[in-house]
């Protein structure tokens, strides 16, 4: 959605980091860029309680299956349970093209909670 490096920043830090919207990236020797990257907030909900959400998640198709994703979600598990959180959430397509990232949900224990349902305006 966003047409360059400079409007990420500008939307990261303009609109989301207010709203508690944190980033952490996996990097690999010899690449200055991250590899995978993860933004997450913490948030309330009265069915819910205090929880993570994951916003994004997205590993470069060069690096995927090297444990990247894998290892930010144990990261941000485990600063869920620093700050107290119940759990840790997030949505997923249900494309063909998800079933590698729904494999890596069911291999760190997350289960399908619930359907997320939209209406476009």
């Amino acid at each position: 959605m966003l047409a360059s490096a400079d409007e990420f920043v500008d939307r990261v830090n303009r609109l989301q980091r207010p709203e508690g919207y944190r980033l952490i990236a996996s990097f690999e020797e010899g690449e200055e860029q991250a590899v995978a990257a993860a933004g997450f907030r913490p948030g309330n909900q009265l069915a819910r309680g205090f929880h993570i959400y994951i916003d994004d998640l997205s590993t470069r198709a060069a690096f995927r299956g090297r444990g990247h994703a894998g290892a930010l979600l144990d990261w941000i598990g485990a600063e869920a349970r620093r700050l107290g959180c119940r759990q840790v959430e997030l949505d997923s397509g249900v494309g063909a093209d998800r079933q590698a990232a729904h494999r890596l949900y069911f291999n760190k224990r997350m289960r399908i909670s619930s359907y997320h349902f939209t209406h476009e305006l």
